[in-house]
């Protein structure tokens, strides 16, 4: 059975950094993306990265490209996601998430995504 469980989050000041774990087992994943989506209150929830598990490739929303950085241990079964110069706009859920993706086609669309972590609130003040 597959289980993502992310870990991290918490209460920052704007400017500040965070950095999100999501610890994978249940299966192999070396034909998978693992991606990193949140969802803000009232709001849907929303892509922010991927990274193939070869970790050759990875993706980002235009929101938080050059802020944020995806990243995994292989060793570890474990994707990383640094957070850097927090905004405000950034609190939110964020869920941990993986998808069958052997030719990098399927990371972008959330429906995809077929096991999805419990969520980790990242709440940043002004």
């Amino acid at each position: 059975q597959v289980q993502l469980v992310e870990s991290g989050g918490g209460l920052v000041q704007a400017g500040g950094s965070l950095r999100l774990s999501c610890a994978a087992s249940g299966r192999t994943f070396s034909a998978y993306a693992m991606g990193w989506f949140r969802q803000a209150p009232g709001k849907e929830r929303e892509f922010v990265a991927a990274i193939r598990w070869s970790g050759r490739s990875t993706y980002y929303a235009d929101s938080v490209k050059g802020r944020f950085t995806i990243s995994r241990d292989s060793a570890q079964n474990t994707v990383y996601l640094q957070m850097n110069s927090l905004k405000p706009e950034d609190t939110a859920v964020y869920y941990c998430a993986t998808v069958y993706d052997p030719y990098g086609t399927r990371w972008r669309s959330r429906a995809e995504y077929d096991y999805w972590g419990q969520g980790t609130q990242v709440t940043v003040s002004s």
